[in-house]
């Protein structure tokens, strides 16, 4: 579980935080450009950190579903 996870309108769950920076951070590693300003240097770090500014777009397509897909922009 993320440390200092903080309930918002978006993110409801933390392993909505955890499911959406995991793919935030693939697209990091194929050389997606940053949107934060972070020391960090680990992809899963500045994904997280995104997440967590709000900088990253996702929308849960289904949430009646189990194992819906959830996409980022």
């Amino acid at each position: 579980m993320p440390e200092n996870f903080v309930k918002t309108e978006k993110l409801d769950s933390a392993y909505r935080l955890v499911i959406v920076a995991a793919k935030r951070s693939k697209e990091l590693q194929r050389g997606a450009p940053l949107r934060v300003e972070s020391p960090a240097r680990k992809h899963t770090t500045l994904a997280i950190q995104e997440v967590k500014a709000g900088k990253v777009e996702f929308k849960n397509l289904d949430k009646r579903v189990p194992g819906a897909v959830v996409e980022t922009t």
